[in-house]
């Protein structure tokens, strides 16, 4: 059961955490070149979006979202492994996550494109661009995860889960979750 739940945690805390990452790289390119941020969604029933009005570069600030919400996870993991920290496995496998969630969102976009992919492309980026992000950061993430398995209960070398460690993410999972609720409009 604590493997379970750790798991299903994990897995979710990871896309409540992606999406929040992504819409900072939204906002932060957009107070760096001058666009209107309207508002940010970051509700744990909605898929996350940064509203923007037409400003200087929409362009950056769009692109922005994925590229930072791509980098900035593997740039931490990349800093926990050196530091040696001991959640250095979650680090990995949420830069993993964020790799290959922002790489399926852009890399689609030939097939549905949706949200940032369908503004990229209406504001001129050639598709084989948005297929190329995702060509590169899908692979990479799935690198990332290869052989962490052990580290979640999984496998032959699996280490154990405690319902401590369970219990410890389900908090911030739920935590994360409230906050969302009480401070982002639908």
């Amino acid at each position: 059961m604590s493997r379970a739940t750790y798991n299903l945690a994990i897995i979710l805390l990871s896309w409540l955490l992606m999406q929040v990452v992504h819409e900072a790289g939204h906002v932060l390119a957009g107070l760096c070149v001058g666009d209107r941020i309207e508002r940010v969604v970051l509700h744990p029933l909605t898929i996350s979006r940064t509203e923007l009005s037409p400003g200087r570069n929409l362009l950056l600030t769009t692109a922005a979202g994925p590229v930072f919400g791509s980098l900035v996870p593997l740039l931490l993991w990349l800093l926990g492994h050196a530091c040696r920290l001991p959640s250095c496995a979650w680090l990995r496998f949420f830069a993993g996550f964020c790799l290959i969630a922002n790489g399926a969102y852009l890399g689609v976009a030939i097939v549905e494109p949706v949200g940032d992919a369908e503004l990229l492309l209406l504001l001129g980026t050639p598709a084989w661009v948005l297929f190329a992000f995702g060509v590169v950061t899908i692979p990479a993430g799935l690198m990332l995860w290869h052989r962490l398995s052990p580290e979640f209960g999984w496998g032959t070398k699996a280490r154990a889960i405690t319902g401590r460690e369970a219990a410890s993410v389900l908090a911030v999972l739920l935590l994360v979750v409230a906050l969302e609720m009480a401070f982002s409009p639908r």
